[in-house]
């Protein structure tokens, strides 16, 4: 059973569990939302206080109106909030915001590192990674690796730690640092970032982890025992898989790891003082690293959200998640045609809440849309912009079907069969949303030839229905909203 505060307490707490829609078999249920590590739904109590606070919008960097000291309190509060959620220390780490997720700073801060030490010209980055946290760094650095993982497709685990200290071996004074994800956007699969931590800095490398996978799951402290050798450097965040949608992206660095270099991006806010010959960079966290007018409300918004998981307890979450994770893996694996990708055996390699899988025979595409339009059980499929990762998780099924994942012309012969389908949970996931997804593709496997003839595939490999289609902007159109709002009946008296 699900800890009881998180079912009943929390569940009606986030905007969209209750949405609902047309079916192709005409009914009209709830949706099932199983796609949280795309996107989670917003914590309504988190964005009730970022709503509160547009009652005194204004900009921060000023004390003197009451308005813009209420906004750069608060803001400076979300700051705080974050440095909290990772266990840092104010004094020796600075947390700021950037973009919209975490690819800005993950950009910012393979270019920052690689004018840091241009005599490292390699970079060590995971085959499991994201492309947010792969591309970057072999744009910027002279040389990335890619650090081989443990097992064999299509049950691969987690970084090979005898691979990596390998490679740092090999590489020896080369490697300026490790980029690492701290659990997989396509498995779910955990990587012991302070054991990898502990072999990057005896090796005079510093340590990027991307944890926009993890923190809604399970907590993480930048250092597991509080040696400063286990002590992460970077670690990068997206406020969208936090319960705040519309937020910013968030990086906590080490201060000694900026300090004395120029930031990245210059404008207003981040300098003491401008003359047409010169400008003076302010030397106050964060204000150096955030050049321009912040996202206040996206920020606060973040900042409530996480205040929240604080309260509830990361670890109370994660037991909860793992309880419904060890069912849903338990019950996909007892259905023949289920094929799970990754280590199934979270005993032996831990993953947090995303299980990705295919049905025998079935074109992702397929199962994905089948899913939606007649169980109303969303789900994300493809390769979760991890193309690397996903191809060598579905090496032995290409071969068997004659295709090389490696050949020149591999991306028009992989099209309908490079990808995945992937069910992923957040705080809102109850046991009726993984019995409506196990429903649902029990029933796709008994009636393949039923629902096959229904649909036509497009040349990107999407599926869609010959006869069943509802345009987008018939479930939400954002001027019908608006004429809606502005109709007389909603307006008050003193509005023009």
């Amino acid at each position: 059973m699900r800890d009881l505060f998180l079912s009943t307490v929390l569940h009606p707490t986030f905007l969209g569990l209750a949405t609902r829609y047309p079916l192709a078999d005409g009914r009209i249920t709830r949706r099932h939302y199983l796609d949280s590590a795309a996107s989670t739904l917003a914590l309504s109590c988190a964005r009730a206080v970022a709503d509160e606070l547009l009652h005194h919008y204004a900009n921060t960097h000023s004390e003197l109106h009451f308005s813009a000291r209420i906004a750069s309190h608060a803001y400076d509060w979300a700051h705080g909030q974050v440095l909290k959620f990772v266990q840092a220390n104010p004094c020796r780490h600075a947390a700021f915001f950037a973009g919209s997720g975490c690819t800005a700073h993950l950009n910012r801060l393979a270019r920052f590192l690689a004018l840091r030490r241009p005599e490292r010209g390699v970079v060590l980055v995971s085959l499991m990674e994201h492309h947010a946290n792969d591309l970057p760094h072999r744009k910027h650095t002279g040389r990335v690796l890619h650090i081989p993982l443990t097992g064999a497709a299509p049950t691969l685990g987690a970084v090979d730690l005898a691979a990596l200290e390998r490679l740092l071996e090999q590489h020896v004074s080369q490697v300026n640092y490790i980029a690492i994800s701290a659990a997989s956007n396509v498995t779910g699969i955990v990587n012991p970032v302070h054991d990898i931590a502990e072999l990057a800095h005896a090796h005079g490398a510093w340590v990027v982890v991307d944890a926009s996978q993890y923190l809604a799951h399970a907590p993480l402290r930048l250092s597991d025992t509080g040696a400063p050798e286990r002590e992460l450097d970077a670690v990068v965040f997206s406020g969208h898989k936090l319960y705040a949608p519309g937020s910013p992206g968030v990086a906590v660095v080490r201060r000694t790891l900026l300090e004395g270099s120029d930031p990245d991006e210059l404008g207003g806010g981040m300098v003491d003082d401008v003359s047409l010959s010169s400008y003076q960079i302010t030397s106050r966290f964060p204000d150096r690293e955030e050049a321009g007018t912040p996202n206040i409300i996206g920020a606060v918004q973040l900042g409530a959200a996480l205040n929240v998981l604080q309260r509830i307890g990361m670890t109370r979450i994660h037991a909860a998640e793992q309880a419904l994770l060890r069912r849903l893996l338990a019950e996909l694996s007892a259905i023949p045609g289920v094929r799970i990708y990754g280590d199934p055996d979270p005993d032996r390699t831990p993953r947090l809440g995303v299980v990705s899988f295919n049905l025998v025979g079935l074109e992702h595409g397929l199962v994905a849309a089948v899913l939606n339009d007649y169980h109303n059980v969303a789900v994300r499929n493809g390769c979760f912009c991890a193309h690397p990762y996903v191809r060598e998780l579905l090496k032995p099924e290409l071969w068997a079907l004659d295709i090389d994942p490696d050949a020149e012309n591999a991306v028009a012969l992989l099209k309908p069969w490079q990808g995945m389908v992937r069910a992923s949970l957040g705080l809102y996931t109850t046991e009726d949303d993984i019995a409506a997804l196990l429903a649902g593709i029990r029933d796709l496997l008994i009636r393949p030839d039923y629902y096959r003839p229904l649909y036509q595939p497009d040349a990107a490999g999407n599926f869609h229905h010959r006869a069943f289609r509802i345009p987008a902007e018939a479930l939400f159109d954002a001027e019908a909203a608006l004429d809606r709002l502005l109709a007389p009946s909603n307006l008050g008296d003193d509005t023009l």
